[in-house]
């Protein structure tokens, strides 16, 4: 066999799911007495100890503040926060370094290009795309620069199975369409979208392109050189990660034309009381002391992702959507809420006569926990008809045999409040 041969056996390998899981230290314990099933991972994952072990590290022998010192610690500090940021460039595939903004966050990502980005350039009459399916984080900053603004929202409708209507956003585009902004995977339904096929029909017409990645980045391999759009957000606790880190993308011509959303320092070159001057980028955008070690942590957890490979990921978690959809769908009285053909490891379903908080309680008490509630997509319950549904979202250290709990527990629920 071949080195290439090889190689490519050796990435079609299926992940060894326990030796995986025994990287995980918060999946060994228990919870009322029962194994932990974690099963609420669109949420927010967990983290292997490799990324545990480098934010302790970090702070027990690195600590200092960045950019700002010319003491060793600093230098060290500062060495490990950048090299984080050249792993954040291959992990999504961004020209430079200077196209990667560290953030708090998907959310504040998506805040600062709507202030920065929208605010600056918006007039009454002009209009911002969204879809239905969108996450509050991807609503509420382009409701509030629409006030700010006088700009319009316009909502792409979304079908019973829980997709874009594309041809519908077709139909809407119009020469004051300023901004196209899409939800890559759906948090409350894990439709993945076909981001391309919108990317290109904006394309066409000149419009800038926003995708919120925060349920995409990690599951799935991207690029947002050949996704062609021009600002791209994640989070890092999504992706087995830190939290309160996380990163924008921005294409290099459009973060360079935009002002600063903060002031503060590190985000400076000179300042008087007559003007300042600002900092190249990315620093621009990054005021004040970062989450130095969050930076590393995600830095850390990006390596752990592609070392396990995006693609094994995906097919692992794929082969767990199969098997859960089949044997949740097999229970009486249990409804999946979107059934889109392309789905991320999310099966949002109700359960005749019970509801999803009482079912999430019971699971609680059986180890296994799940989310319910609107999962902060409210127009998208509304678009059901639903108050809430129960939410089972899996990762590539999640097993059948936690599927099966789940499918257990909700029997229970049955017998018990059926």
């Amino acid at each position: 066999m071949s080195a290439v041969q090889a190689t490519s056996s050796l990435v079609r390998a299926a992940l060894d799911v326990a030796a995986v899981r025994s990287e995980f230290p918060v999946l060994a314990q228990q919870v009322h007495g029962k194994p932990l099933c974690y099963l609420d991972n669109a949420a927010s994952s967990q983290r292997p100890q490799c990324v545990i072990d480098s934010v302790s590290h970090y702070y027990e022998t690195t600590h200092a503040n960045v950019h700002r010192g010319v003491h060793t610690l600093s230098q060290q500090a500062t060495d490990l926060f950048e090299a984080a940021r050249e792993k954040l460039r291959g992990f999504i595939n961004a020209r430079s370094t200077r196209e990667v903004v560290f953030v708090r966050g998907t959310t504040e990502a998506i805040n600062l290009v709507a202030q920065s980005y929208a605010r600056p350039r918006l007039q009454p009459g002009d209009e911002i795309v969204i879809s239905w399916l969108e996450h509050h984080a991807n609503i509420v900053p382009w409701q509030m620069v629409c006030e700010q603004t006088g700009a319009s929202l316009r909502v792409i409708p979304m079908t019973r199975s829980g997709e874009v209507d594309f041809d519908a956003f077709r139909s809407m585009l119009t020469d004051r369409t300023r901004l196209l902004a899409l939800a890559h995977v759906s948090n409350a339904l894990g439709t993945i979208v076909p981001v391309q096929r919108f990317i290109a029909e904006a394309k066409q017409r000149g419009i800038p392109v926003l995708l919120d990645g925060a349920q995409a980045a990690p599951h799935l391999a991207v690029d947002v050189q050949s996704l062609d759009c021009d600002f791209y957000c994640f989070s890092g606790h999504k992706m087995c990660g830190p939290t309160g880190i996380g990163v924008l993308y921005g294409r290099e011509s459009l973060l360079e034309a935009m002002p600063p959303w903060q002031g503060g320092g590190d985000m400076i070159l000179a300042v008087s009381f007559e003007r300042t001057v600002y900092n190249e980028l990315p620093y621009k955008f990054e005021a004040g002391t970062p989450h130095i070690a969050g930076a590393i942590g995600l830095g850390v957890a990006v390596d752990y992702l592609q070392r396990l490979g995006l693609d094994r990921i995906a097919a692992a978690e794929h082969e767990l959507l199969e098997y859960a959809t089949d044997r949740l769908a097999s229970l009486p009285g249990l409804e999946i809420v979107g059934t889109a053909p392309h789905k991320a490891a999310v099966v949002s379903f109700t359960l005749r006569g019970i509801h999803p908080h009482d079912l999430g309680t019971i699971l609680d008490s059986e180890g296994v926990a799940i989310r319910t509630g609107h999962h902060c997509a409210m127009p998208v319950m509304d678009f059901y008809g639903l108050p809430a549904t129960a939410r089972a979202s899996f990762a590539f250290y999640n097993t059948r045999a936690e599927v099966d709990r789940l499918v257990d527990a909700l029997q229970l629920a049955r017998e018990m409040l059926g």
